[in-house]
């Protein structure tokens, strides 16, 4: 029995998808901003303040692996009712909280470790949408481009795991542009219209690599096409790639390179 702690965005459906063509038991543990998923009879929708009943239900179905998918956003902590688990843990939840959405998810991480509850990849069981080292594209970075590269791998591995930062815009080896608490596609809409930088999404040192792999799918690629950006890089095996036809398609048409590292 796998339990699934399942937020916004796409790729909680994916997963989701996989788990049933896999014929895995499974129960959901419904973290969406807008319950997507009630119409699943395996679906509950506990709050994020009630811990204790969360660790009981996943104790009642004997289940021995969790894992999370898609965004889970910030809740209200001010109305939020708590039980006693919750009472226990909640300071440490809002204290990561000021830290980003991806904090949060490290926090309920830390306290089910804590509980002995065993949380696994979100991409344990789709395996498939982590490329290899590889170029995916026709176009390939030219020298310049590679050195410009080197230069934005070089800044991800002096950062601490609790920066910020998963993504920046690299041009004639200098960064230009560098990823807040927004995300990925404000520090993009900042960009001028014909930037000709290379984003570059590349996991932190240290970081736990069961939640919060650096994600692109066709939305990144329209998003680079419409700041004139030259390529996207990401690391072998430490990514989430969504679309993976579709954003090669998309990438050829525009002279868009995709380099896994």
């Amino acid at each position: 029995m796998i339990g699934l702690f399942l937020g916004d965005t796409d790729f909680s459906e994916i997963v989701l998808k996989k788990i049933k063509q896999l014929k895995k038991k499974y129960f959901i543990i419904d973290f969406s901003k807008n319950n997507k998923f009630k119409k699943n009879v395996y679906s509950h929708r506990i709050s994020i303040g009630k811990f204790g009943n969360i660790i009981n239900l996943i104790k009642e179905k004997r289940s021995n692996k969790v894992l999370f998918a898609g965004k889970i956003a910030k809740p209200k902590f001010s109305s939020l009712r708590l039980d006693l688990k919750g009472i226990y843990y909640m300071p440490s939840i809002i204290k990561a909280s000021k830290l980003g959405d991806a904090a949060i998810i490290k926090s309920i991480i830390k306290i089910l470790d804590n509980e002995s509850i065993k949380v696994i990849s979100s991409i344990y069981f789709n395996k498939e949408l982590a490329l290899k080292a590889g170029n995916y594209s026709k176009l390939k970075p030219n020298v310049n481009e590679l050195n410009s590269i080197k230069k934005g791998v070089v800044y991800f591995n002096k950062l601490k795991s609790l920066d910020h930062v998963q993504a920046i815009i690299v041009k004639d080896r200098n960064i230009i542009a560098k990823e807040g608490k927004q995300g990925t596609k404000k520090m993009l809409s900042k960009l001028n219209k014909n930037s000709k930088g290379i984003l570059i999404k590349l996991p932190k040192p240290k970081q736990d690599l069961r939640m919060d792999l650096p994600t692109i799918g066709i939305n990144t690629l329209k998003d680079c096409k419409k700041f004139g950006l030259k390529g996207i890089v990401l690391k072998s095996k430490q990514n989430i790639f969504l679309d993976k036809d579709k954003c090669i398609n998309f990438a050829n048409k525009n002279k868009i390179f995709i380099k896994i590292i």
